[in-house]
């Protein structure tokens, strides 16, 4: 692929704290190798910044392998931009051409407040993973991996699940900020697998009662979630979800 340099115009939000107001400040970055990923044009633009005694854009980031999920930005009215199936870090700037104008906003969502900038605070996962995404285990040697059977079907759409990385694309996309992708695909993986049944009413009940209590926004089928998913997490499994619930609800010991 032709490598080339461009100049770009970049729409870049500006916070101080959840309690500032914010606004989008603008900024010029010129020679941007197409080659570069969308955050090392962010490292470049950070350093011109620095030079000129301004403070740095902060964001948030760690493995830039598409792993982590940590590199959370609303790219052109985008959740982590143009490409599917991808993370911000993963983009590459031949997604765009010379002269582009590239608006990037931080996560909109009430459960997930502005730390600064582009930074937000997503330990509401966290805490929704703490009530009940775990399952008992023994401690001790490590058994087999086919000491349990499991149906090929179950076993592949259990691991298609568990690569969910949380990094909040869904609430980000949702005009009501859910999070109903992100807790069925990890309600799904272990409700899938025998080893998640110890746990299995409780998970689906407190999981989503914790969901609740973060701010989330209820789940209207829209779509949109499943739309930007990196890791393309079906949203079929928010019927899976639904059935866990139910299910739990009927069946609870009172």
């Amino acid at each position: 692929m032709e490598h080339y340099n461009m100049n770009l115009t970049l729409k870049v939000w500006r916070q101080k704290n959840k309690d500032d107001r914010g606004q989008f400040e603008t900024y010029q970055v010129k020679n941007v190798s197409s080659e570069m990923s969308f955050l090392e044009m962010f490292d470049v633009l950070n350093e011109e910044l620095i030079r000129e005694g301004k403070d740095p854009i902060t964001f948030d980031h760690d493995c830039r392998e598409g792993i982590c999920g940590a590199c959370s930005m609303y790219i052109d009215g985008r959740p982590h931009g143009p490409w599917q199936a991808n993370t911000t870090c993963q983009l590459h700037m031949r997604a765009y051409k010379d002269g582009d104008t590239i608006v990037v906003e931080p996560w909109r969502a009430k459960a997930f407040p502005v730390i600064k900038d582009l930074m937000v605070d997503r330990t509401a996962f966290d805490r929704i993973i703490q009530a009940g995404g775990y399952i008992s285990v023994n401690t001790g040697n490590p058994v087999d991996a086919n000491a349990i059977p499991i149906e090929k079907d179950k076993a592949d759409l259990a691991f298609a699940n568990a690569a969910c990385i949380g990094c909040g694309a869904c609430v980000a996309a949702c005009k009501n900020s859910s999070a109903s992708l992100f807790l069925s695909a990890k309600v799904s993986h272990l409700a899938l697998l025998p080893q998640g049944d110890p746990e299995r009413k409780d998970r689906a009940l407190n999981m989503i009662a914790q969901m609740d209590k973060e701010g989330f926004g209820g789940c209207t089928n829209t779509g949109a979630c499943e739309a930007v998913c990196p890791k393309e997490i079906s949203i079929s499994n928010i019927a899976r979800l639904n059935s866990e619930y139910l299910r739990a609800g009927l069946t609870i010991d009172k």
